[in-house]
């Protein structure tokens, strides 16, 4: 496990010397582009440099730089732990316990708890809510489907993946809480959000810096956390 660096603040510092890849016999155009991509991310370095695990964490830094919502003593859920930046984020911040999950093995997390599980699978609410051991102070998803190349299907399935994490959070979250949540821009959004506007006191969308502007990535803050609709149901 890497040591953090003394750097702060949610944007790189420094600078790099631009790095050129070319195609090799095993190493496709599209492939030589991404390696390209990353080795000249300025958020990649930062990341080396601060002892991340991915630029990802810079999202969510950025996101509590503008927010908030982040604070000491909190009970977080990673939704969509892989490689583990967000976690890091939210043990650095002073959460007293996170807890992830995702597909992928996550290396462990000093200070966190992260299972490798598929959230939609029908046991994994149960054995999140038994790690938890009471009411979560934010739920964050981070998780997106695997892309196929067709943006309307690729948004649909994200969508689905939103879904889910919020139905999550209605049954966990603690008066005042928070639920943020990765979307891909395509218009099914709506309902979602409109759901949310119903159940927290303030929601907002956002595109972080650390979010790549070719991508269709944004955010969705929900905060103040008002009991859900299901609570108001059961009323």
């Amino acid at each position: 496990m890497n040591k953090k660096s003394s750097g702060s603040g949610t944007v790189p510092t420094g600078r790099q010397t631009a790095v050129r890849v070319k195609t090799a016999k095993r190493r496709s155009v599209s492939s030589a582009r991404w390696l390209e991509r990353q080795l000249n991310d300025p958020y990649v370095a930062e990341a080396k440099k601060r002892g991340y695990r991915s630029r990802a964490a810079f999202k969510l830094l950025q996101l509590d730089e503008k927010f908030g919502f982040l604070k000491r003593g909190q009970r977080v859920v990673d939704l969509g732990a892989a490689p583990g930046g967000w976690a890091q984020v939210a043990v650095e911040k002073g959460a007293a316990k996170v807890i992830g999950i995702d597909l992928l093995e996550v290396e462990p997390v000093p200070g966190a708890t992260i299972i490798q599980m598929d959230f939609l699978a029908p046991d994994a609410p149960d054995r999140l809510k038994e790690l938890l051991g009471g009411e979560a102070d934010i739920v964050m998803s981070d998780m997106a489907a695997n892309t196929t190349g067709h943006p309307p299907t690729d948004h649909l399935r994200i969508m689905g993946l939103a879904e889910a994490a919020y139905a999550y959070a209605e049954e966990v979250l603690a008066p005042g809480g928070v639920f943020i949540c990765k979307l891909f821009k395509g218009g099914a959004e709506k309902e979602l959000s409109d759901a949310l506007k119903r159940n927290f006191a303030t929601v907002r969308n956002a595109k972080p810096a650390a979010s790549r502007a070719d991508s269709a990535e944004s955010y969705i803050v929900a905060i103040g956390f008002r009991g859900g609709e299901q609570a108001a149901d059961k009323a």
